[in-house]
């Protein structure tokens, strides 16, 4: 199913968009992996994976499993739901077992889409940096930039992995984890910048 998704959305993307991928090489080439990016349509997740060596377990609101049909496909595709706003324990033990098995987990660190010019007024949440720091996993910011519409031109671009806190064991506090949050949100917001 992998394999036949990803056939599919290169073919569809080489169609009817122009996509164009920025420094795809800062994917580590193994290990474990956090990679938190914008988010402004569910196509962000196809096109955040187009054209990488490796594939991406993504986080993904629960209201997209809802549809048996749709929850088959994504879960095939290694996306995994999230109840929002609860602290799904759940999905946060999926993401820690995926990465403790060496894979790159996806997340939208604002758990849902938002608008460059909200960006200051949205509340930060800390899951994304409390499962990087407590994984003790690098953090990969990425952003996708472009109108989404039919042929025109897109842009991914994948910025330098960072480590957050001084390793796993220590414990850090929901403040410290806030600031490492908005750090992120800061990087994968400043990687459209010039682009």
């Amino acid at each position: 199913m992998k394999k036949f998704v990803y056939i599919l959305t290169n073919i569809v993307f080489k169609l009817f968009f122009r996509v164009e991928v920025i420094d795809s090489q800062k994917i580590p080439a193994e290990g474990p992996a956090l990679l938190c990016a914008n988010h402004n349509t569910v196509l962000d997740m196809f096109f955040l994976g187009y054209r990488l060596k490796r594939w991406i377990n993504w986080m993904a609101k629960e209201e997209l499993f809802r549809n048996p049909v749709a929850a088959f496909v994504l879960k095939k595709l290694g996306a995994f739901p999230v109840k929002r706003g609860t602290g799904d324990v759940g999905s946060i033990k999926t993401a820690y077992h995926l990465l403790d098995k060496g894979e790159i987990v996806g997340i939208f660190p604002h758990g849902h889409r938002i608008a460059p010019s909200n960006l200051e007024t949205k509340k930060v949440k800390p899951g994304a940096a409390m499962i990087a720091v407590t994984a003790g996993v690098p953090v990969i910011p990425a952003t996708v930039k472009g109108s989404y519409r039919i042929f025109s031109k897109m842009k991914v671009i994948f910025g330098d992995p960072v480590v957050y806190g001084n390793g796993p064991d220590k414990k850090y506090s929901k403040e410290e984890l806030l600031e490492f949050s908005r750090d992120i949100i800061k990087k994968v917001y400043s990687l459209a910048e010039g682009c």
